[in-house]
């Protein structure tokens, strides 16, 4: 969808005038597009559940380059879409300018909860709890104890990912190897599913028998290179279990869906304010072979324990340190 038809909809759309057209909602997704089967695509969902569940409509588009993040925004903002949802960290310098111009403006902004402003909403992850549970499922179901972890861009958000994972190999396999390996440090490493699959060869060669992987577009690489090599890997942020049947082990699910659904459903009623969203690990008949009832249960136990606190996990960006995996 082009840019202008995207928010504008065309000259039609301009001539409508204020009306109803112009109070739909809008998603601006990021780099990778909306269908990278992980992050983006997750957005997509909650905002396409709406849609089905409501019969209303939305506006959208997926960022070609970084400058288009505050025009986006600014455009969206003057065509009176309301609220604008935002998937992605890397949009908070942005928002953090135009919000304040638009005070009548409802924004919702996925991996930014640290933004205090009235008419925004921040949305945040305990990535590093859910990426502890399925790390601690790589390493019961590893024969090796070698697994891996592909990261995206290397930023702190995916260190805490990885940090989380590594603790939960740890948890359950003290002398357990975790290899850990970032694909750039640039947006670019979002979307480059060549680059993910040269490193899960990398880790392979090196014994790994289970890859995670927090990447984006990425990841598919590494899913896609896993079960061509017969290892179980591990999806992020949506269920990817259904790409490889049988050969993903499980999902770490970060509910993106969930945010952006209930954001359209609050309309211009949005309550604002930082929030934390919901993690956890997929389980479903594409998976169910690889994962045994005791291995499900331990994980399940430490997801009540985490829950409850008598379980912490350490947070990689409380101090930028991790305790079980060097990056």
């Amino acid at each position: 969808m082009s840019f202008m038809k995207s928010i504008l909809g065309g000259a039609a759309a301009l001539a409508l005038g204020a009306g109803a057209a112009l109070a739909d909602p809008a998603i601006i997704f990021d780099l990778g597009g909306k269908f990278d089967k992980s992050f983006n695509e997750a957005a997509f969902t909650g905002a396409q559940r709406w849609a089905d569940e409501t019969g209303g409509s939305f506006r959208e588009i997926e960022l070609q380059n970084e400058a288009q993040r505050e025009q986006a925004l600014r455009r969206f903002a003057e065509a009176g879409s309301n609220p604008i949802v935002m998937a992605g960290f890397a949009f908070a310098d942005a928002l953090g300018k135009v919000a304040p111009d638009y005070p009548d403006t409802k924004f919702a902004v996925i991996d930014v909860n640290w933004l205090s402003m009235p008419n925004v909403r921040g949305i945040g992850f305990n990535e590093h709890e859910g990426s502890y549970l399925v790390g601690m499922m790589a390493a019961q179901a590893s024969e090796s104890g070698v697994v891996g972890f592909v990261g995206g861009m290397d930023i702190p958000l995916i260190r805490r990912f990885g940090c989380g994972y590594a603790q939960g190999v740890k948890a359950v396999n003290p002398n357990a190897t975790v290899i850990a390996n970032m694909t750039g440090t640039t947006p670019a490493a979002w979307n480059d599913p060549v680059k993910g699959s040269e490193l899960t060869k990398a880790q392979i060669s090196q014994g790994a028998d289970v890859v995670f992987a927090a990447a984006g577009g990425t990841g598919v690489g590494v899913l896609q290179t896993a079960a061509d090599e017969g290892i179980l890997s591990i999806g992020v942020d949506s269920n990817q279990n259904y790409l490889h049947p049988g050969k993903v082990l499980t999902s770490m699910l970060k509910r993106v869906d969930i945010a952006v659904y209930e954001a359209f459903t609050a309309g211009n009623n949005l309550e604002t304010g930082n929030f934390m969203g919901a993690v956890g690990f997929a389980m479903d008949e594409h998976n169910a072979s690889l994962v045994s009832s005791d291995m499900q249960a331990k994980v399940e136990s430490a997801e009540a324990a985490i829950s409850s606190g008598s379980l912490s996990v350490h947070n990689y960006t409380d101090d930028e340190t991790c305790p079980a995996v060097s990056f």
